[in-house]
């Protein structure tokens, strides 16, 4: 079976970036399929080292080849990048267009590729929203006659595809407020192969943590007239945090967050990007962690979007005990054993003395959730299936 996947490793060439794309790509090799990954968002690539964007194509598709051969897809140039100058790097442009012409699937992850006409020749065509309430706010703003010239370019490439996935479990439920669109979304978890997240014991390890943008969203979402935020907004209902609960709290931020004034309140931050600067590193920072302490974007937690978060599934793979704001997930997967669900300080609280009560057994159960739920075989065997594919 021949499948196209894409994404943004070489657009955004950070470590937890990369980890999230490549979950995809390995998993369905480890299927047998025959995968081309493809990259052409039509944007500048953002360069980590200038914090600025770049034409220069040249380092980005050099990280690429890296990445795809560190997680065992060297995959014999199986893999192109479009730069914004219309340049491909990798196989060129006419044997894109050759593979495309014979996939079974395109599995457009984030809705991050260009749906070209040229790419349009596999059998079904598939979107992936990782971004629930975001897209969908795309799909109103059309529908209501408000959208912007870029917005409705956007919804135009969404309705081309066959097959509609998200990460949102609970779109579709009645006490979701996130319009469908008129399109069947499907739900899907989040894949992980769990070769690459070996379960890690840290006992002596104290700082509960996680990696997190402050604010990145030029236009937040608004959905049936109410503008929704993004993590700052929720990140300061938990300000206090590390002075109310005795444990040490350590956040790897970017973005242009209160550092100073985090700092005031305990909080011990690092700068993201730093911790996300490769692969490795991002990955070191989570399997040195005690357990994962996070909220999730406003837009993710007000509209009961059953979102759940990949760089969750990382701490849960290595074995780390999670403690992560209820967007509505906990519907769909087992709390109270390695993985919590909280609304408030309480929730935080009790969390934590249960997993400081048996932290080995939450290390555990963290690992075995990884293992039953967010399984790359397992999540693209069933996404296949859906595309009526296996």
């Amino acid at each position: 079976m021949k499948v196209v996947v894409t994404g943004l490793i070489a657009t955004y060439p950070l470590g937890g970036v990369a980890w999230d794309y490549l979950a995809y790509v390995r998993g369905l090799r480890d299927l047998g399929c025959d995968v081309l990954y493809l990259e052409d968002t039509g944007q500048w690539l953002y360069d980590p080292r200038k914090a600025t964007f770049t034409s220069d194509a040249s380092s980005h598709a050099r990280y690429l080849a890296r990445a795809l051969e560190r997680c065992g897809c060297a995959m014999s140039r199986r893999w192109s990048l479009r730069d914004p100058l219309g340049r491909y790097h990798g196989m060129d442009r006419q044997q894109v267009i050759e593979f495309c012409e014979q996939a079974d699937l395109f599995l457009n992850v984030s809705g991050s590729c260009w749906l070209r006409e040229e790419y349009r020749g596999a059998r079904c065509l598939a979107y992936v929203d990782t971004d629930p309430g975001y897209t969908q706010a795309k799909l109103q703003a059309v529908e209501e006659g408000r959208a912007s010239e870029e917005q409705e370019f956007s919804v135009g490439l969404i309705r081309a595809h066959h097959r509609f996935f998200t990460l949102g479990a609970n779109l579709g439920s009645a006490d979701c407020e996130i319009p469908t669109g008129g399109l069947d979304w499907q739900p899907t978890r989040p894949p992980i192969v769990l070769a690459h997240w070996p379960r890690t014991f840290t006992p002596r390890a104290r700082r509960y943590t996680t990696v997190m943008s402050w604010k990145i969203d030029v236009r937040p979402p608004t959905l049936n007239g109410k503008a929704y935020g993004g993590k700052d907004v929720e990140f300061a209902r938990f300000v206090e945090l590390p002075q109310r609960i005795p444990v040490r709290f350590a956040v790897a931020i970017s973005g242009a967050a209160p550092r100073a004034e985090l700092r005031r309140h305990g909080w011990e931050i690092s700068d993201g990007h730093r911790v996300s600067r490769t692969m490795g590193f991002y990955r070191s920072f989570i399997q040195r962690s005690r357990a994962e302490w996070s909220v999730a974007k406003n837009a993710y937690v007000d509209t009961r979007s059953g979102w759940f978060s990949t760089r969750t599934v990382s701490y849960l793979a290595s074995g780390k005990p999670a403690i992560v704001q209820d967007t509505g997930f906990s519907r769909f997967y087992p709390t109270g054993e390695g993985l919590f669900a909280f609304s408030t300080v309480d929730d935080v609280r009790a969390a934590i003395d249960k997993i400081e009560s048996r932290y080995r057994h939450h290390c555990l159960a963290a690992r075995s959730l990884a293992e039953t739920y967010f399984d790359a075989r397992t999540v693209l065997r069933d996404i296949l299936q859906a595309c009526q594919l296996a």
